[in-house]
């Protein structure tokens, strides 16, 4: 790849939540780079910073202004990296407008790319409108998100500013850069994200926006020859799948996984002590631990998520479970840093928008990220199948 000097170094990855900073930086790590996940911004750059690594801002919790300012400071804090990609969610939940222009404005980027297409997942751009699955997002069911519900599809609206663009428009990219446009960029299939990457000469001239299916065109552009090896996590031994987002996709998978005999789970919805000791007291190889599902109000889920934790932790300190499969990027957070967790040092992508790898910490346990709306019905029990067999391909608990 062509960058404009040789000063800069590392490629750097700002998410608004942990699961879409897992599954930014994963695609690289398959790409052959090192990768780590921190859980907050850094003070400074890390001097490890040569390899990927990803930010979790947290700034999807946020009011506007909040984000806005964390945004900023983290993008200016990574401003001399090789490459700078701004996460985004792929149903544009979150303060997705203020995020990328304070993420512009400290990169100090001359142009803008925003192309949130994920088509592994049925995600795409058509004409700058986003679709899940044939239908506009702003119809779907991230409509009914209790914390952040799309009212908008039409990226046109949302980046009155911005110039519309498409693989038919790829050769003009190049000018539209030089020229310091915010460009929205169409795509409907990763061939489409694969041209917009190599139409562009110098990857550091941009602010790339996007979910996991530009940061996976990009790491296929940026791929290195061999990265270091990464050990694979021994079997667990009782894995614990921790499940805080109500959408819909999730409870149809929890409810697949549930639905074994192997697996014994309970919903937390009020102290976390009589969670632990009904789960101390279960026989069963794999535990599950859930929030109700119905969608919830922001602050009930933020107690919700601090219930869950508090669980998590106690069984975790006590090794009544030794890994952790974890969906919902705000659970996610909230879990690991009751853990004592810093980070998590990346394995792989062992499916699109999954995350594996070891917590940076306290306790180094094997885990698992998963956001909510990602994986069709079997897809918890592939991932526990994964945690609890790590060398075997198979497909079942």
């Amino acid at each position: 790849m062509t960058f404009r000097n040789d000063e800069r170094s590392g490629i750097a990855i700002l998410a608004d939540d942990l699961t879409s900073a897992g599954d930014g930086a994963a695609p690289f790590r398959r790409a052959g780079h090192d990768a780590r996940i921190l859980l907050s911004t850094p003070a400074a750059v890390p001097q490890h910073a040569a390899g990927v690594t990803a930010v979790d801002l947290g700034s999807r919790v946020l009011d506007e202004e909040a984000a806005t300012r964390r945004t900023w400071r983290a993008a200016r804090l990574f401003a001399d990296s090789e490459l700078l990609l701004k996460t985004v969610d792929s149903t544009l939940r979150g303060h997705v407008a203020v995020e990328v222009r304070a993420a512009w404005a400290g990169s100090r980027r001359r142009a803008a790319i925003i192309a949130p297409a994920f088509p592994a997942e049925g995600r795409v751009t058509v004409e700058g409108v986003q679709y899940v699955r044939g239908v506009p997002v702003h119809e779907s069911d991230f409509a009914r998100d209790p914390v952040h519900p799309v009212r908008c599809s039409d990226l046109a609206t949302v980046f009155p500013e911005a110039v519309l663009a498409g693989p038919g428009r790829a050769a003009e990219l190049p000018k539209l850069i030089g020229n310091g446009d915010l460009i929205v960029y169409s795509a409907a299939g990763d061939d489409d994200l694969d041209r917009l990457v190599a139409a562009v000469p110098r990857l550091d001239d941009v602010l790339w926006v996007g979910s996991p299916g530009l940061a996976a065109a990009l790491a296929r552009r940026c791929a290195r020859a061999a990265g270091s090896a990464a050990s694979v996590p021994a079997p667990a031994r009782r894995p614990l799948i921790v499940v805080g987002s109500a959408n819909p996709a999730t409870r149809r998978q929890l409810a697949a996984l549930r639905a074994r005999a192997d697996v014994q789970g309970i919903t937390v919805s009020g102290d976390p002590a009589t969670a632990v000791e009904t789960l101390r007291g279960l026989t069963a190889p794999v535990l599950a631990l859930q929030t109700p599902d119905e969608r919830r109000a922001p602050q009930t889920a933020q107690a919700l998520a601090r219930s869950l934790a508090a669980v998590v932790q106690a069984l975790t300190e006590e090794h009544t479970v030794d890994a952790l499969i974890v969906t919902g990027g705000e659970t996610a957070a909230t879990v690991l840093q009751t853990l004592g967790a810093t980070g998590i040092g990346l394995l792989d992508e062992p499916e699109p928008g999954v995350a594996r790898g070891t917590l940076l910490g306290q306790l180094p346990l094997p885990v698992l990220i998963k956001a909510g709306g990602f994986g069709d019905d079997a897809m918890l029990l592939r991932l526990c199948h994964l945690i609890r067999h790590p060398l075997d391909p198979g497909e079942h608990v």
